[in-house]
């Protein structure tokens, strides 16, 4: 059987699997080879050093699939911001028909992607910035719960609560993030009221995650205990893998006199960067999630996408109907 959700059909995809953006991940590469086996690919618009260069991307990833794919833009506050209108609008240009917005006050960039025929994904950490973003016109919904990777807000509040809690007040389509990476989450999420589910770190380990493969090995050794919560007492908390730069992160944070400069030159993107593309553990941090501990191979996207459909499949044909029966 497949599995048809509104999501899929809103999407016009197979099957209700995203590969969430990430930065210095979301290359074409990994983003046409997950909407090649039937999900849908997320480029992560600030990989890219200028809006020219999404349009560039875009284009490479459009000769390696013909299937959807989007495009994630993430709004982060920064001292020199970087120019999200002219990242919009290389996306809107290149007649992307799908974003996920990420970050604070997406008003702006929901109301003109609307404009423009575009569907919009929207990734919120609570519910009551999911009904926010579901005012703004967003269409479908991304549930974050605390077992993510990335910044999952201030709340810890885990995906076993927040995804029924969201599911019983937005009306609009919900995928469920955080901690996903096989068949059972999948039908976990759909039993939980998601339509689908969002995947980062397991898309990560993978064959075309154009990422060094000490950090898909690392993602393979580290278990649901081996990751760290930075940036707490700055109040933009985020969950990494445990490595020796983590682990020197959260010692100089819990000092009583910490400011963020004392961290700043561990936590760097561009150290981030190096880290992923040497495989130097040590160069700077590995965003992952607690995911990591059902992960244990590091599959092609089309065995890991067709592993966890087949996966939920006999879970609803077998398991749970032998319950129902």
């Amino acid at each position: 059987m497949a599995i048809s959700t509104r999501f899929t059909e809103l999407l016009g995809i197979e099957h209700p699997i995203v590969q969430g953006g990430m930065q210095w991940i979301g290359r074409a590469e990994l983003v046409a080879a997950v909407s090649n086996a039937g999900g849908l690919g997320m480029l992560t618009a600030l990989t890219q050093p200028t809006p020219d260069d999404l349009r560039r991307e875009i284009d490479r990833c459009r000769s390696m699939t013909d299937k959807p794919f989007g495009v994630n833009l993430t709004i982060l506050p920064a001292v020199i911001p970087p120019p999200y209108a002219e990242y919009r609008q290389a996306i809107i240009d290149s007649g992307i028909t799908v974003v996920e917005t990420a970050g604070a006050k997406p008003q702006e960039h929901i109301e003109a992607l609307k404009a423009h025929g575009v569907l919009v994904l929207h990734k919120c950490t609570s519910v009551r910035h999911a009904l926010s973003a579901e005012r703004m016109g967003a269409d479908v919904i991304s549930i974050d719960g605390f077992e993510c990777a990335g910044h999952p807000g201030e709340d810890d509040v885990p995906g076993l609560i927040l995804i029924p809690a969201a599911a019983d007040r937005i009306k609009i389509p919900i995928i469920a993030s955080g901690g996903f990476g096989d068949g059972r989450g999948l039908v976990a999420a759909l039993a939980l009221g998601a339509e689908g589910i969002n995947m980062g770190t397991r898309f990560c380990a993978t064959v075309e995650a154009p990422i060094h493969d000490n950090i898909k090995q690392l993602l393979i050794e580290n278990d649901e205990r081996a990751t760290n919560l930075i940036f707490r007492r700055f109040h933009n908390t985020g969950r990494v893998a445990k490595t020796s730069v983590s682990d020197r992160v959260v010692e100089i944070s819990g000092r009583p006199d910490a400011v963020f400069s004392d961290i700043q030159p561990y936590v760097s993107g561009i150290k981030g960067r190096e880290a992923l593309e040497s495989g130097n553990l040590d160069a700077g941090l590995v965003w992952a999630g607690q995911v990591q501990g059902l992960i244990r191979d590091i599959p092609t996207c089309a065995e890991l996408i067709a592993r966890i459909v087949d996966d939920a499949e006999a879970i609803i044909r077998r398991r749970l109907a032998a319950f129902a029966g």
